[in-house]
């Protein structure tokens, strides 16, 4: 089957049904094109069919057309390129737009930083496992080097705030170089949301100096361990890290909570 069947293949299928007909065309086709790229595999750098094509394909004026592609565009799915040899090229989602994304929607949903270790809780010592065989020389060196950041006693907000980034940061390093996707994806976007709701909104209570401590312990022995590859111990050095900042993190919370109460 060509590309351009495929599409219309693919819009008659999403048409059909009586809650799917209620949506307005545009959008339609943005779903059509979403389905056609998962169908056949395309990958990024692959151009859609030009507007002319897309017109034709699916029954529609250019505005329609153009506003389907100004959707994948803000999506993050396609760059739209102008000129002679111009067009919507498929795109890979930059990791940054999807977290964005995602958090916009949970700042809502108001999390809290033990909602988000219960979840940490079940997906660090998985990744942890994957990663032992996937870390370059580099890897480690810059695992050592933000632990080495976390080593001295913060004397400033900003070091403290530097600090608990990087400790966020030896854990997306990890999660990045898992080789699961989707793990991956969960533990990057877990750190990205304690840097938001947890980090900025606690950062400012007293320093806790046996958190810090904790952390700094752990990620010294599971530098040490990744070095080894000691897929045992660092499964279990991940495992006891998330249960003693968990077991951290909920004193945080009650800290903060007290401290809402008496500025009320």
């Amino acid at each position: 089957m060509n590309k351009s069947v495929e599409i219309v293949v693919t819009d008659k299928l999403l048409a059909s049904g009586g809650a799917v007909k209620r949506v307005k065309r545009a959008d339609q086709i943005v779903e059509a094109v979403k389905r056609w790229v998962v169908v056949s595999n395309l990958q990024p750098g692959e151009r859609l069919p030009n507007e002319k094509a897309l017109m034709e394909l699916f029954d529609c004026a250019k505005g329609t057309v153009r506003e389907a592609l100004k959707s994948l565009e803000v999506q993050g799915l396609v760059s739209i390129k102008t000129g002679p040899n111009g067009g919507a090229v498929l795109v890979q989602v930059p990791y940054a737009l999807a977290s964005q994304m995602l958090r916009n929607y949970l700042h809502f949903q108001h999390p809290t930083g033990p909602d988000i270790y219960e979840l940490r809780d079940l997906v660090e010592p998985e990744i942890a496992r994957l990663v032992v065989d996937k870390l370059s020389a580099d890897d480690l060196n810059e695992l050592e080097r933000l632990t080495n950041v976390c080593a001295p006693i913060a004397d400033s907000m900003e070091q403290r705030l530097e600090q608990r980034i990087a400790e966020l940061d030896f854990h997306s390093l990890l999660a990045e170089r898992c080789g699961n996707p989707l793990l991956g994806f969960i533990g990057r976007f877990l750190n990205d949301l304690l840097k938001d709701l947890v980090i900025f909104k606690k950062v400012h209570l007293p320093e806790q100096r046996e958190f810090s401590k904790s952390n700094l312990h752990y990620h010294q022995e599971l530098v040490n361990a990744l070095r080894a590859q000691d897929a045992v111990a660092v499964e279990r050095l991940m495992r006891e890290h998330m249960q003693c900042a968990h077991k951290f993190n909920l004193e945080l919370e009650a800290q903060l909570s007290k401290q809402l109460l008496v500025s009320t």
